[in-house]
């Protein structure tokens, strides 16, 4: 995972988290990336410091502090606590969304394009599925007409 600053056309600027810099280009180029204050699509990267480890330090570098809040009187104010909210509640609905797919969907495996493309063609009934596919199959079923869309994974997923 990499976390760029970011910046839009009206010079807000956020931060957001993607699975690699090509992920990045990918979605900006779809307009994927917008920002979370006015919606603009055209984003592209701030000018961000290197986080850097010194002689004393290296070896021993920690991960960088998350901040958390448990009662309003803790919760940071202004513009910043306004993009952790929305941050929150966005994580909050995309694991909504992955546990009510796994919870009402089958999970076919590696099988899915497979079983993706009976569904479409009319060889087998349609059903909700899910399962996994390399990036050039999930392509390909795109390229066929057949609607398939990544599972929400979030950050805490990993661990």
């Amino acid at each position: 995972m990499i976390r760029y600053a970011l910046r839009c056309d009206r010079d807000h600027a956020f931060e957001s988290w993607f699975q690699s810099s090509s992920a990045y280009d990918s979605q900006v180029k779809r307009k994927l990336v917008t920002c979370p204050i006015c919606g603009s699509a055209k984003v592209e990267k701030a000018i961000m410091a290197p986080r850097i480890v010194g002689k004393k330090s290296r070896g021993r570098a920690t991960p960088e502090p998350v901040a958390t809040a448990t009662t309003p009187e803790a919760a940071p104010s202004g513009p910043t606590s306004l993009l952790m909210a929305q941050e929150r509640e966005l994580r909050t609905k995309l694991k909504e969304l992955r546990d009510h797919i796994v919870k009402n969907a089958d999970n076919v495996g590696e099988r899915f394009p497979n079983e993706a493309r009976a569904m479409h063609y009319g060889d087998k009934e349609h059903r909700p599925i899910y399962g996994e596919a390399s990036p050039e199959e999930a392509k390909s079923l795109i390229d066929e007409g057949i609607e398939v869309s990544p599972l929400p994974t979030l950050p805490e997923d990993r661990n």
